[in-house]
């Protein structure tokens, strides 16, 4: 997960939208600039943090438009690709929104259709801008709580959120952004520290132990943020 700025010219040049200035990216080991949009896609599935269509599709065939990357530039979704599709739906418990109109949806089942659209690629990388950014707290924990449940799967997830919180519940490894650069990196509890969010939000914050949170017969501490406002 990565907190701060810097992260969307990160995610493009991750993604090969964006020409790296200097170092290079490699994807299971060769080079990404030697590698085709779709030989990436095939890889990487990007979910951003919004996505309005120009027309009022149904949501299997926002889902559908995930096959791109496998098909051929006149072809159409086959049989297989419907296949996965339905897969994909099941799995994120979505079925009741199949058939609805995406632009109608809530903003919470918009950001499970997207990543029903990224699965549908069958990435092994999942790559995801601020997925939480425009949720309210429900559809927030909702979006994170499957997000969890693919990263327990296998899947690799590389998330960016402003929320320190976030972070402390779902992360195993944070990179801290400042200024264009890294400014720490390792685990949430090592790196998001009260002195590391004061140099990165220009604010006071107390972080807070609520206690113990048992997840699949592991134990981690749930931690707060709290920012502490200056009398005036």
């Amino acid at each position: 997960m990565y907190l701060r700025t810097g992260k969307t010219t990160l995610f493009k040049s991750i993604l090969g939208l964006l020409k790296m200035q200097e170092g290079f990216l490699e994807l299971d080991g060769k080079d990404m600039t030697r590698l085709s949009r779709a030989q990436i896609a095939q890889v990487i599935g990007y979910i951003p943090q919004a996505h309005n269509p120009p027309f009022p599709f149904k949501v299997i065939d926002v889902i559908l438009m995930g096959r791109t990357a496998h098909l051929g530039v006149f072809a159409s979704p086959g049989e297989k690709d419907e296949k996965i599709a339905e897969e994909v739906i099941d799995s994120l418990n979505i079925r009741h929104l199949r058939d609805k109109i995406y632009t109608e949806i809530s903003g919470g089942e918009k950001q499970l259709v997207l990543i029903a659209r990224a699965l549908t690629q069958k990435p092994r990388l999942l790559v995801m801008d601020e997925p939480t950014a425009a949720l309210d707290f429900g559809n927030q924990l909702l979006v994170l709580s499957h997000i969890q449940k693919l990263a327990k799967m296998g899947l690799g997830i590389v998330m960016a959120s402003h929320f320190p919180d976030h972070a402390f519940l779902y992360s195993s490894k944070v990179i801290l952004l400042k200024s264009g650069g890294i400014y720490a990196a390792g685990h949430p509890s090592e790196v998001i520290t009260e002195r590391s969010l004061k140099d990165l939000y220009g604010v006071n914050v107390k972080i807070l132990n609520t206690g113990v949170q048992s997840d699949a017969n592991k134990e981690r501490e749930v931690k707060v943020c709290i920012p502490i406002l200056n009398a005036s």
